[in-house]
């Protein structure tokens, strides 16, 4: 695949129109009745039905299979703070994630704003437009009350990727490299290095998982964040560690058997490693540069796993693995909330696939002659089409047991056999990835 330069990035987006998205008709237009069905007179008849029985609106409407991805561009990813018009490509581009990999219609939405209040009161007062919410690249700490307000007045699932979907799949990476090193993810020590929305959902992901808060050392740019600490907010407080005995990164990591870092680059250097426990794990997931380079851990350590964010590596931690996936069983069971039971069965279906035999065609895309489970094949690949019908069912089925399912599927045999008819765009994808590959 050739090199990805500025020049080429903006002519992508400029041409043939600019963007990366665009709506396109789902019913017959061709005729005057064709119209007089789709406007007047002929709509009124669905909105008579909603309006005397609300629930209608997902029979006569594609408001369920339809996500908002919204953001106000405070904290776009690899970027910062460049506001709303400055993120809007990335919002397109995550729209177009979604169709291209689990059917699913999204608008992308920049709000301009950094109050919270205004950013709440307009997201709610836009649900009944939308199946569900995807919200992304806002900054900490404002991203956890803007999602636990949402979730809490929204009758659709609301999910901030970026803290989320983070954890999903690293939670599913983590479960399968600690089974690889011989671990449990209850005995292992962690540390986390970084103390954003992504680095607490990860940890509270993994203790749903059965990580023991106890084991579990975060830390922050200042250090370990200790109970003796005051100049932590209320969401590093849930956090803080009741050791004394560490206070920096270096410290925390002599004997650990995970490192999770999402951070900064080049924060972790080989000689921390070198103290961690035997066979230790490390996840080094600062975008774009990692918190050290994939080839120097490797070198440093001849027992470690490690996984990064980056797709020129082994082992990349992705949310696309998890996000289409879990909004599509979300809205095909019309979910009213994304809950932890939904997200952990997100996470364990994910590293189950893994352990399945790869596709000899998904192997080759990727430049392998045989590709399976090991310790640079802890997650499925990102153009695996058995993710949707892996995931979306187990999401589906932690929903209805949950609880929080409206509309249950009830014949999955079926649905699975119509998630199977929603891959199509992914074997275009795949046959190209074939044919660079042999013509390297």
């Amino acid at each position: 695949m050739s090199e990805v330069s500025k020049e080429r990035a903006l002519h992508y987006h400029q041409y043939p129109i600019p963007g990366k998205i665009e709506v396109v008709p789902t019913k017959p237009y061709n005729t005057p009745g064709d119209l007089a069905l789709a406007y007047s007179p002929g709509v009124a008849y669905p909105c008579l039905e909603i309006k005397d029985n609300p629930d209608a609106v997902w029979e006569y409407t594609c408001r369920g299979n339809l996500v908002a991805v919204i953001s106000n561009g405070t904290a776009v990813l690899g970027l910062g703070n460049i506001g709303p018009l400055a993120g809007k490509p990335v919002m397109e581009g995550k729209a177009l994630l979604f169709k291209i990999f689990a059917g699913l219609d999204a608008f992308d939405l920049e709000l301009d704003t950094r109050d919270t209040d205004h950013f709440v009161d307009t997201v709610r007062a836009l649900v009944p437009t939308f199946g569900g919410i995807n919200l992304e690249d806002i900054k900490a700490p404002e991203c956890f009350e803007i999602e636990e307000r949402l979730k809490a007045e929204c009758d659709i699932p609301v999910m901030h990727d970026d803290q989320h979907g983070t954890a999903i799949i690293s939670a599913a990476g983590l479960l399968n490299a600690l089974e690889l090193q011989g671990k449990t993810l209850p005995e292992a020590r962690i540390v986390v290095n970084g103390a954003g929305a992504a680095a607490m959902a990860c940890t509270r992901l993994y203790m749903a998982l059965g990580a023991r808060r106890e084991n579990i050392v975060m830390c922050d740019s200042r250090g370990v964040i200790s109970a003796s600490r005051t100049d932590i907010n209320r969401y590093k407080r849930d956090f803080a560690t009741d050791r004394t005995d560490v206070t920096t990164l270096a410290e925390a990591l002599r004997g650990a058997d995970v490192f999770v870092g999402l951070s900064v680059a080049n924060v972790l250097t080989p000689e921390m490693l070198r103290t961690m426990a035997p066979r230790p794990v490390v996840f080094a997931l600062a975008n774009p540069d990692p918190e050290i380079d994939y080839d120097a851990a490797r070198a440093s350590r001849p027992d470690i796993i490690v996984a990064t964010g980056r797709s020129d590596y082994p082992n990349q931690i992705n949310n696309v693995l998890g996000f289409p996936y879990i909004f599509r069983g979300a809205l095909d069971c019309g979910a009213t909330a994304i809950n932890e039971e939904m997200k952990k069965a997100a996470a364990l279906a994910i590293a189950a696939l893994a352990h399945e035999p790869v596709p000899a065609e998904m192997a080759e895309a990727y430049g392998y002659t045989e590709l399976h489970y090991g310790e640079e094949c802890i997650l499925p690949k990102p153009f695996d089409k058995r993710l949707l019908t892996t995931v979306a069912p187990a999401v589906i089925e932690a929903a209805v047991e949950s609880g929080v399912a409206r509309r249950p599927v009830a014949d999955m045999d079926a649905y699975r056999r119509r998630l199977q008819d929603l891959m199509c765009a992914n074997d275009a994808l795949i046959q190209y990835l074939i044919k660079a590959q042999r013509q390297c």
